[in-house]
């Protein structure tokens, strides 16, 4: 396994990572799920990453009896968490000073640990001035229940704004955001945040790096009962990907890709994790799993990373026809 440093800070986080959203709790049950942490530990993997949405917390508690099961020492692993959706209640979801305190101590209590070392605010809150969120993290860490604060899915600007007013008022700035980055979505890790990685050293914690199932090429000849666009509570995900015109035409270039990948001699899984992996931004690449083979694989992927040559680059890039244009400094 190789390890990155999460954005401009001391803490490093393995390059693959393994992430519970959509299996544990949905797909897999809490033995099926054991046997893919410890692959994933095995290879080498110290983080894992959760949130308080998932399964409605189930995910988070079937992690900590994973881990206490495991045995494996607390100091090793690096653990997060992200808050937004908590329950049903007014008070119960969002970003407010209330909510980030009382979701905290729920989603520790789940997962069985005093602390997580990541926390991120799970999407921006409209309703919440991002002031009072900067002070309730802040707080957080100052409780020392968690070590670092990000965000997910945050515009530029939100944690531009976040992180001015963390160091106008001495208070702990975000270090990360954790964004959706694949070969079929790249504008906000590649364009959008260009400039915070050397601004206030952004790290990047990226999840659906295969585009939900996608880029694995398991769906060019249709849904497999396994997978979890075969899920009912997923519908929405396998239409936006499969049945409207642009996951049509995604899927003619996966079939293109695949040749590529061959050539390459990698497989589809690998040569997105790869992909993933080149830019020297991403800090670390979330994997999701419902079986251990699959984690088994794609923690190959480390092994093969100068299969992906600049020829291969190429190629890939003249599939893809979707590099985000550089922005123009220039004012007329």
């Amino acid at each position: 396994m190789k390890y990155r440093f999460l954005g401009r800070s001391g803490l490093k986080v393995s390059a693959l990572s393994f992430g519970s959203w959509v299996t544990f709790g949905d797909q897999i049950d809490e033995d099926i799920a054991y046997n893919c942490m410890k692959e994933a530990y095995d290879a080498g993997v110290n983080f894992f990453d959760n949130a308080e949405a998932y399964s409605e917390g189930q995910s988070e508690k079937m992690m900590g009896n994973i881990i206490k099961k495991a045995g494996w020492k607390r100091s090793d692993l690096v653990l997060s968490t992200k808050i937004f959706w908590g329950g049903e209640g007014p008070n119960n979801s969002g970003l407010s000073y209330k909510h980030i305190i009382e979701g905290t101590n729920a989603a520790l209590k789940r997962m069985q640990t005093d602390y997580v070392d990541l926390i991120f605010c799970h999407r921006p809150d409209k309703f919440t001035p991002i002031e009072e969120t900067v002070w309730a993290m802040n707080q957080v860490i100052q409780q020392g229940k968690a070590f670092y604060w990000g965000t997910s899915e945050w515009s530029a600007e939100q944690i531009r704004e976040a992180y001015h007013i963390a160091k106008a008022n001495n208070l702990r700035p975000p270090l990360m955001d954790q964004p959706q980055y694949n070969m079929f979505h790249r504008e906000r890790v590649e364009k959008e945040y260009a400039r915070l990685y050397d601004e206030i050293g952004l790290g990047t914690t990226i999840w659906s790096p295969l585009a939900s199932g996608l880029l694995t090429g398991k769906y060019n000849d249709g849904v497999p009962d396994d997978s979890r666009l075969s899920l009912d509570k997923y519908k929405w995900l396998r239409e936006n990907l499969l049945e409207t015109e642009t996951g049509k035409k995604k899927l003619e270039k996966v079939g293109k890709l695949a040749n590529v990948a061959e050539d390459a001699g990698l497989s589809m899984p690998e040569m997105a994790l790869a992909w993933c992996l080149k830019n020297e931004h991403v800090s670390t690449v979330i994997t999701g799993a419902s079986k251990p083979e699959q984690v088994k694989q794609n923690m190959k992927t480390i092994d093969k990373m100068d299969n992906l040559t600049d020829d291969v680059m190429d190629a890939i890039e003249d599939i893809l026809d979707n590099k985000p244009e550089e922005e123009n400094d220039f004012r007329p």
